[in-house]
């Protein structure tokens, strides 16, 4: 598998894009908005120089890499040579069907059908196609050139053949798949989105604010990052998709997304995405923060 496309040119479908670009893989970005698919580039080159400044990567790596990567925004036409396609679009069922749809329309028989989702269920999303056998899960960690993990979900009726398939193709990426079954947020977001709707239920019933609750976790339980900090940089609006996918699959109460929680993404909080959360990410703090070193 050679021909790779990539649907979502976000957060995680850059990076996913940036990660086989990385090892020569021939990938395709596409988007249905050029402009996520150019911010989704200029991404891209940001983290390859940081890769480049730290020595990571030669120059020649990073124009190699960047050379592997097409745009379209036209996906029937791209699908005609896939070998494989990743959908790493929004968290959203419905749109995850529509697109699933489309790839078993316009890809090739042979062509591997996988999904970045988070939490949905593999089995529910390759009914929507021909070749249930062909569909997997990839579920790649945020930042993706970074984190190592892999989720590899089969299906009910994904096939040994598309597994091992993708499970080796994992490695050639220089990550570490792991085989997990398909059941409601897999086990990465079944632990980690329990702890951080905890986290909001501690500050909504005013035990601690946001920055001790943080620190407590950090200094007291070696996480790198608060569970608060964390949810912003996932972004609280697929926070509260998952946790509502967990909570509808189920039927448990400890899953059901904290009030707090839903009222932040109803008014628009999402978190880095949209320059606030539980903590400010707007230009104004960012200057103020600048200030305040140059004042010490």
């Amino acid at each position: 598998m050679k021909n790779i496309v990539v649907i979502g040119a976000g957060t995680m479908g850059n990076g996913i894009a940036h990660t086989f670009a990385q090892k020569n893989f021939k990938v395709t970005l596409v988007d249905v908005k050029p402009g996520n698919i150019e911010k989704g580039i200029e991404t891209i080159a940001k983290n390859l120089d940081r890769m480049l400044a730290k020595e990571k990567i030669s120059e020649d790596e990073k124009n190699q890499t960047l050379a592997n990567i097409s745009k379209s925004t036209n996906l029937s036409e791209v699908a005609k040579s896939a070998d494989l396609i990743v959908e790493a679009a929004t968290e959203n069922l419905d749109l995850k069907l529509k697109i699933f749809t489309q790839m078993n329309e316009f890809a090739p028989e042979n062509c591997i059908l996988a999904t970045n989702t988070s939490s949905i269920s593999i089995t529910k999303i390759a009914a929507a196609t021909s070749r249930p056998d062909k569909v997997i899960g990839m579920h790649f960690m945020n930042p993706v050139p970074v984190m190592k993990l892999v989720e590899i979900i089969k299906g009910y009726s994904t096939s040994q053949q598309t597994f091992e398939s993708i499970f080796e193709m994992s490695k050639t990426l220089g990550k570490v798949p792991v085989e997990v079954n398909d059941y409601p947020g897999f086990v990465a977001n079944r632990i980690l989105m329990p702890m951080i709707n905890e986290a909001i239920e501690t500050l909504y019933n005013g035990v601690a604010g946001v920055e001790e609750i943080d620190t407590v976790m950090k200094l007291g339980m070696a996480h790198p990052m608060g569970p608060l900090q964390l949810a912003d940089f996932i972004g609280l609006d697929v926070c509260l998709a998952i946790l509502n996918v967990m909570y509808d699959g189920f039927k448990n109460p400890k899953y059901a997304p904290n009030p707090l929680l839903v009222n932040m993404v109803m008014a628009g909080k999402k978190g880095v995405k949209s320059g606030e959360g539980f903590y400010d990410y707007s230009e104004s703090k960012k200057a103020e923060k600048v200030a305040k070193m140059f004042l010490k």
